[in-house]
């Protein structure tokens, strides 16, 4: 059993927890059960407060509280318990292997109550040396004609490989084609004994046949390689082949394939197409479905092939499950993927690839065999709606894989188990029983699971007509009475007509109110409170309850007082109308021992602060107030330097409880951070800054050492003043020559202007004219004149 369910409240906008067994208003003990799987139903007769309509639907835990003794509460729980139970086997043949267990347990008995989930595990485990019964059923068209060649010895070598892995092997052969009609045969008179007439590659073969058993499953494997010599092919018209027939016939036919009740069953499927499926037959006129019986005559050939459809992919599946069948599809390469889906559709099969001439199908058989063998897979046979199973599969290396049913990879002898969970979701009609199985894909075990319900409750076995605890006129049942028709009443002593205006004005407070506050049954002249989810109503009139007074936060007088008749009676420490507000002011003393850090009062146990800008569960945080940084510059001093007044290390721990970061260089340009410098006893800066985050923690910024001043060095300073006159001298000397430079470049630029125009004015006199000698000295002699008026040496 999976423990008992959580008691189950509903919140009711978020303020009110209600009782699921008691709102469910449950008149009977069967009603109370299907509530919810925590229901109790308590069946004592003087259970509950007199004058008090006492719900017998609750808690358990409730009704113990309530004065209801153990032995009266009905509570019913789901459970299981072992019926058949044999320890697993561990090896197959032998003497022994008609007693071979393969899982663990074989038969269990579960009894449930609705919405309350039960559990049991499952063990299986593989057995070394199993038997095994492998028939192999060959597609014998024309176009296996060169595998059939190749499997003509196949009996010898499959056996020899088989008995290394158990030496209890039988082999059995049967062959298929299509279905003798058209358009999937040759139909035409020609064809019927020969339908490879006129087919010049190969002019010979048998007519067209849907399904033939050769050869029972025996031990005798050289009879398979007599029965197979004897074949020939034969030939139909389209592609698809009429396979799926002969695996059904193969699957069915049990007494005549030859199939062991104890012993793994392999069907080896080998052909080189695609099969014909459920509807298929309809082009050929055949309109009734498969009935999935077997129909081999006499010949051992199938007789039904030209009269029902070829079976579907579900009925398939469901006659290789039912006889234990593992198929494996031996395909060639390019039909892998289509068988391969296949597998998906239809539980317990295989594929493996098949070479074109069949020269693998050992080796093939073999891989099969092993990879069946390597996994456990739990199938469910006729499970019952109104029952939800839960799987979890715990394979070899020990860790549950919730929602699956298989493992893999399972070796011979290993033991893999499954945590099954059951959980009923309703009562059938009272006296059902119902059954389902369980079994591993491919393996005979089973285990049998039978289920019956605890809808009932057992006090009802002790129901009396006409009690006398009911004054004669009700049915006594699990504690309570039902009256009969015109009495009223808890033990129906009264009767309808004694019931007038006269007597219910008793149970009135006064007159215009509602009979017993609307919170009760007047009975008898006197009223019955109706027991609430909610708490419980009392008073002569019904007019008190213990739920209707004032909240705080959706607690009922805060949760530090008792609710009596609509008021809250408070606890010690707590005042105010619902209780909310606590006298005690420990939790308003901050670290430095004042009341709200002084920045506030303390108000029902909190501190409101009234600094501006003043926060914190003791007003202790505020960047904005005058003190700041006084107060935080103690913390810097202390933590950082150890020194100043909180240097004591207890003190300073215990104050100083901010977030201290070192930097290099202070940044200020943050808005939200408060700007703090103090001067040190060494006449130093230390500067900090002071910022409070989102998450309400307060962080301090500093630099890693204060800053000092460095007094100046006299040479330096000398020769910076050496420096400046020199400078300053060369910068005015450079000025100098700067104006003098312009000065004379100006003066000069006036003079060869004057210049100019002196050269101009004495070529261009036209009055000037020049005189022309007589004789050549006087030439001479003039020209001498020219040159020294033009500045030459004379």
């Amino acid at each position: 059993h999976l423990g008992l369910p959580e008691p189950c409240f509903v919140t009711l906008y978020g303020l009110v927890r209600l009782n699921v067994c008691m709102s469910g208003s449950a008149t009977s003990c069967e009603e109370c059960l299907l509530i919810h799987p925590s229901c109790a139903w308590c069946a004592q007769e003087d259970f509950g407060q007199a004058r008090t309509l006492n719900s017998r639907c609750d808690f358990s835990q409730n009704l113990q509280k309530r004065g209801c003794d153990a032995p009266f509460i009905e509570n019913p729980r789901s459970g299981s318990s072992l019926l058949r139970s044999k320890p697993l086997s561990s090896k197959g043949s032998g003497v022994t292997q008609y007693d071979v267990i393969q899982i663990y347990p074989q038969k269990i008995s579960l009894s449930l109550r609705p919405g309350d989930q039960t559990s049991f595990e499952v063990q299986v485990r593989p057995v070394e040396d199993y038997p095994v019964d492998l028939y192999y059923l060959m597609d014998l068209s024309l176009s296996m004609k060169d595998d059939l060649d190749t499997i003509r010895n196949l009996g010898t070598k499959l056996a020899e490989e088989m008995r290394k892995l158990t030496s209890n092997f039988r082999l059995g052969f049967g062959s298929f084609v299509d279905k003798n009609i058209s358009p999937f045969s040759y139909t035409a008179p020609k064809y019927q004994d020969n339908p490879c007439n006129g087919y010049k590659l190969f002019p010979n073969c048998v007519p067209t046949f849907g399904f033939r058993h050769l050869l029972s499953l025996t031990d005798k494997v050289d009879r398979f390689n007599e029965e197979v010599q004897k074949q020939m092919v034969s030939r139909n018209r389209d592609a698809p082949e009429g396979g799926f027939d002969a695996i059904l016939q193969a699957a069915v036919c049990k007494e005549k394939i030859g199939w062991r009740k104890e012993a793994y069953h392999l069907l080896v499927f080998a052909t080189d197409d695609v099969p014909h499926l459920a509807l298929d037959g309809k082009l050929g006129g055949l309109v009734h479905p498969h009935d999935g019986q077997c129909h081999l005559n006499d010949k051992n050939e199938y007789s039904a092939a030209n009269k029902m459809d070829y079976p579907s992919l579900a009925l398939l599946g469901e006659k290789l499950a039912e006889n234990n069948i593992f198929l494996i599809f031996a395909v060639t390469k390019r039909h892998y993927v289509l068988y391969k889906n296949l597998t998906a559709l239809i539980p317990g099969t295989t594929v493996e690839i098949l070479d074109q001439d069949s020269k693998n199908i050992i080796q093939l058989i073999v891989n099969a065999y092993n990879n069946i063998r390597s996994k456990v897979e739990l199938s469910i046979w006729d499970h019952p709606e109104d029952l939800s199973l839960a799987f979890t599969a715990t394979c070899q290396d020990g860790q549950p894989l919730t929602g699956l049913r298989k493992c893999a990879d399972v070796k011979i002898g290993d033991t893999v188990s499954f945590n099954i969970t059951v959980d009923a979701r309703g009562c059938p009609p009272k006296g059902t029983r119902k059954s389902f199985t369980i079994r591993p894909v491919g393996f005979k075990d089973r285990l049998e699971v039978s289920v019956d319900y605890r809808c009932d409750c057992s006090c009802t076995y002790y129901t009396k007509t006409n009690s006398s605890r009911c004054n004669s006129a009700g049915t006594y049942s699990c504690g309570m009475c039902r009256c009969e028709p015109g009495y009223l009443g808890a033990r129906c002593e009264c009767e309808e007509g004694e019931v007038d205006h006269q007597h219910l004005s008793a149970c009135r407070e006064a007159e215009g109110k509602q009979v017993c506050s609307g919170r009760g049954e007047c009975s008898c002249n006197q009223c019955l409170c109706y027991e609430s989810e909610f708490g419980k109503i009392y008073g002569t009139f019904c007019e008190c309850d213990d739920f209707s007074c004032a909240r705080h936060k959706g607690i009922l007088c805060s949760g530090h007082g008792e609710c009596h008749c609509g008021e809250c009676k408070c606890h010690a420490g707590y005042i105010g109308d619902n209780c909310n507000c606590s006298t005690e002011t420990a939790s308003c003393v901050s670290d430095d021992g004042k009341i709200c850090s002084g920045r506030g009062s303390c108000v029902c146990g909190r501190c409101q602060c009234t600094e501006p800008g003043a926060f914190g569960d003791t007003c202790e945080k505020c960047p904005t107030c005058p003190d700041a940084c006084g107060t935080k510059r103690e913390c810097i001093e202390c933590r950082l330097f150890n020194t100043g007044r909180l240097a004591d290390n207890q003190t300073c721990q215990r104050m100083c409880k901010d977030e201290i970061i070192t930097v290099e260089t202070l940044k200020t340009d943050d808005s939200n951070t408060v700007q703090c410098v103090y001067k040190t006893e060494n006449d130093c800066v230390m500067k900090f800054t002071y910022s409070e985050h989102a998450n309400g923690q307060s962080v301090l910024t500093a630099l890693k050492e204060p800053e000092c001043a460095v007094a100046p060095n006299a040479m330096t300073v000398l020769l910076a003043v050496v420096g400046s006159i020199l400078l300053m001298g060369i910068v005015l000397l450079a000025l100098w020559k700067l104006v003098i430079t312009i000065h004379d470049r100006r003066e000069f630029a006036r003079f060869q202007s004057a210049r100019s125009r002196a050269r101009y004015e004495m070529a261009s006199n036209p009055v000037y004219k020049q005189s022309i000698p007589s004789h050549p000295m006087e030439t001479v002699f003039h020209m001498h004149s020219i040159k020294s008026c033009n500045g030459g040496v004379h």
